[in-house]
């Protein structure tokens, strides 16, 4: 009995260990405005060149201003308007000096001031004010999601695939604009349709043609708040791929000296829908003498080097339709759903393999560890990749505490970062999660790391040993005293 009350004490002593007390800075923001809310006519965009690049499945747009202060007093906050609609699917967000790289960091950050408005606006903050009668040169980029339309919607399976896209010509601004063209990108030539206007100068009409760009201007001097609506239609034959929702795990062992990585995907396509019943045997003709398709077939994911051990599998169990390569050079998982996925169709699907530690984690001098991984990996396709929500959950020892993050992913699209505990085999506390969600990210984006830095005492590292030698000598005394137990009933004499 005594040795049963002294192994209960130790395990006693062992939940009370220090528990994850973590700390973590959320870079998520939001300002409240009065709802009659109006940016104030502070600032003159002397020069406006606005360059939209449909080249991809999602919307990529820049607009390179000169912005000058018309103000008698310094200023530090530029507005930049969207449609209701356009917020709810822009991401992305990165603003710099194009004269000047070093100038920074601008924040940009959505303005709350009237949910039931049609207009909503972007505040960005200057790292400095902006003198009276100074200029300075933005450059604004940002993506938009879930932004075409198939037109037609339905098509049959061996015909070629027409996206729609509708803008404004005059690039929306709260400010006045003294001088302002748009420049469309696509990726290809075929552009069966797109909207007319008068031109100017030296041009009839707008837009001008060269290959595969439209231009839009230049324009004279436009109010603040002046639009016209213009819409596009071109050729787009490849997948329109969007990710209504990535679940991403990243599992830290200091054990086993392992970094085992896990992304669940919902996969959508967003393209047109098939007119007609599939057909296979039409497919798999079609895979002869027309390879290029609006269908997905295959996914690329590019690992990093040292990868080793992938699996892929969807809702059915394990898919055998994949390769996996991975030398000193590169490591390449490349995978084919069980069937072609076809506009409206979907297909959930689940990823995963493990890394040597050491190319992930690395010990500080002062005792804590520093853990820098991808944000994002995903497929690298030429059509591009959306994602609607994102969950990164990195899992860390049990009894990591301190813990804190850093990302270079904007700002703008990180909207929840915590720590949860997670719970698994041989756990007395639980381990600890950094738990990160964004929005509106795409892929763009692959190559932005996530830095978590954390102290991981001696007490904790010790904890899962001693709780597995403890149990298991606790079997054994357990296992003794029943062995040693008098079970025989006494005869009377």
């Amino acid at each position: 009995m005594k040795t049963s009350a002294v192994f209960s004490a130790f395990l006693s002593l062992l939940s009370l260990g220090s528990a994850a007390s973590s700390e973590v800075k959320s870079s998520s923001t939001s300002t409240t405005l009065p709802a009659t809310f109006k940016p104030p006519q502070v600032f003159k965009n002397a020069n406006l060149v606005h360059v939209i690049s449909v080249e991809k499945n999602y919307v990529k747009e820049n607009i390179n201003v000169l912005v000058e202060n018309i103000e008698k007093a310094a200023q530090h906050e530029y507005f930049v308007p969207f449609m209701a609609d356009q917020m709810a699917r822009l991401g992305g967000v990165e603003v710099k000096d194009r004269k000047d790289s070093t100038a920074g960091p601008f924040v940009a950050e959505a303005v709350e001031f009237d949910q039931e408005s049609d207009i909503q606006y972007l505040r960005i903050r200057f790292p400095k004010p902006l003198a009276p009668g100074a200029s300075q040169t933005l450059g604004i980029t940002y993506y938009l999601l879930k932004a075409y339309k198939p037109l037609p919607a339905s098509i049959k399976q061996e015909e070629q695939q027409y996206l729609s896209f509708s803008f404004s010509a005059y690039c929306p601004s709260a400010y006045t604009t003294s001088k302002q063209k748009t420049e469309v990108k696509f990726p290809t030539s075929t552009i069966p349709d797109y909207t007319k206007l008068p031109g100017s100068g030296d041009a009839k009409e707008f837009p001008l043609k060269q290959g595969s760009k439209l231009t839009y201007g230049p324009f004279d001097e436009k109010p603040a708040g002046a639009t016209q609506p213009v819409s596009v239609r071109f050729e787009f034959n490849k997948p329109v791929t969007h990710v209504s929702r990535l679940e991403r795990d990243v599992e830290v062992s200091h054990w086993g000296g392992n970094v085992a990585f896990e992304e669940r995907y919902t996969l959508h396509h967003r393209g047109a829908n098939l007119s007609a019943l599939f057909n296979r045997v039409k497919w798999q003709q079609s895979q002869y003498y027309q390879p290029t398709t609006f269908a997905l077939k295959e996914l690329k994911f590019p690992l990093r080097v040292g990868s080793a051990d992938a699996y892929y599998t969807d809702v059915i169990g394990n898919v055998s339709t994949s390769r996996f390569r991975s030398n000193k050079r590169e490591a390449l998982l490349e995978i084919k759903p069980r069937y072609p996925v076809f506009g409206g169709w979907k297909y959930p699907f689940t990823i995963g393999w493990n890394s040597d530690a050491k190319t992930f984690l690395r010990k500080t001098a002062a005792g804590g560890f520093v853990l820098n991984v991808p944000f994002l990996e995903g497929p690298r396709q030429q059509e591009g990749v959306e994602y609607e929500q994102v969950q990164i959950r990195v899992i860390l020892p049990e009894g990591a505490e301190n813990v804190q993050y850093h990302t270079t992913i904007p700002t703008q699209s990180i909207t929840e970062g915590d720590v949860e505990i997670h719970r698994t085999f041989l756990d007395t506390l639980g381990r600890t999660a950094l738990v990160i969600k964004a929005r509106n990210l795409v892929d763009d984006f692959r190559d932005r790391e996530l830095t978590v830095t954390y102290d991981y005492p001696l007490m904790a590292i010790l904890r899962k040993p001693l709780v597995v030698f403890g149990s298991a000598m606790a079997v054994f005394v357990g296992a003794w005293l029943v062995g040693n137990l008098d079970l025989k009933i006494a005869t009377r004499k």
